[in-house]
């Protein structure tokens, strides 16, 4: 498990511009960024079996196509008041039941209590991170980022799509290319 200041500093050397806020992220690496919303015609919510699928699907294959490393890091997020080692939201301990206690942020102008960053790790495969992307998708869980165990990349699944920041503009297009369909029609990428 890669230890918290480790990361601390991996998150310093490649994503300075931003804490490790994931909603934030896209705003200071507009260039690095792309959005693919999860089902077609940018329908935000899955309200059948198949659209289930279609959302995982479209997660789990960008996830592969970014992944060159066996270990992933799952970020989780909860918030809550100060001296909060361990989450509150009982479903987010289910979901990563090893995550451990990152980073706690303070509050901010966009929120007004204190964000709680947990990490853990997960063995890569397609489908071993669906339960928790299946709770994002049904907006239980915010907040979560996947990324390799050095940081070069972020995964930030949100209700609706997911964010992805990649080392360069060049990946950033690249990928954005090769899933052409799942962009959103909005000129701004949104």
């Amino acid at each position: 498990m890669i230890e918290a200041s480790r990361l601390t500093s991996l998150w310093d050397q490649r994503w300075s511009d931003s804490p490790p806020r994931a909603d934030w992220l896209k705003h200071a690496y507009q260039s690095r960024w792309v959005r693919f919303h999860s089902l077609p015609g940018s329908k935000r919510y899955p309200t059948s079996d198949d659209e289930y699928a279609t959302v995982l699907h479209r997660h789990n294959t960008v996830l592969e196509e970014l992944t060159d490393d066996p270990n992933l890091l799952l970020i989780t997020c909860d918030w809550g008041e100060i001296e909060q080692p361990e989450p509150r939201d009982e479903r987010l301990r289910a979901l990563d039941p090893a995550g451990t206690l990152w980073q706690a942020l303070p509050p901010d102008d966009y929120r007004e209590s204190w964000t709680y960053l947990y990490i853990s790790e997960r063995s890569w495969m397609r489908g071993v991170l669906d339960p928790v992307l299946r709770a994002v998708a049904d907006d239980i869980l915010a907040g979560v980022m996947v990324a390799p165990g050095n940081l070069s990349w972020i995964y930030h699944p949100y209700d609706g799509g997911a964010d992805v920041l990649l080392p360069t503009s060049g990946a950033r297009d690249h990928i954005r290319e090769r899933h052409r369909d799942w962009l959103s029609a909005h000129p701004s990428g949104l």
